[in-house]
């Protein structure tokens, strides 16, 4: 039997906050969501769940991705996340869509 489970407003901002902030240093990284994945242990999909603000993902795992990234957790002054989310938001949109790694050349010739 699935529990559906209700969200608050701010629970949810909070959320959708983070995974932008998330999503965010990743790509000012120039990490693909799969090298992100590979440093947390965990897969590509969860990590995509993780940036888009989804509630179901376990709490750890999105604690890790921000210190794995260098993301300060809790602040003393903070705008309203509303603000917060639109502000990485407009970011994002300024961000290329991906990110891809570098392939090694190979020396083929003999």
């Amino acid at each position: 039997m699935k529990i559906t489970r209700t969200y608050s407003r701010l629970a949810k901002e909070a959320g959708a906050l983070l995974g932008k902030e998330i999503q965010l240093a990743r790509k000012e990284k120039a990490w693909s969501e799969q090298t992100l994945a590979e440093r947390i242990g965990i897969s590509r999909t969860t990590l995509q769940k993780i940036e888009s603000g989804d509630m179901t993902v376990a709490i750890g795992l999105a604690l890790e991705a921000a210190v794995i990234l260098g993301i300060p957790l809790f602040a003393t002054e903070s705008p309203s996340l509303s603000q917060s989310i639109q502000s990485a938001s407009d970011k994002l949109t300024l961000m290329p869509k991906r990110i891809r790694t570098k392939t090694k050349k190979v020396k083929d010739d003999f």
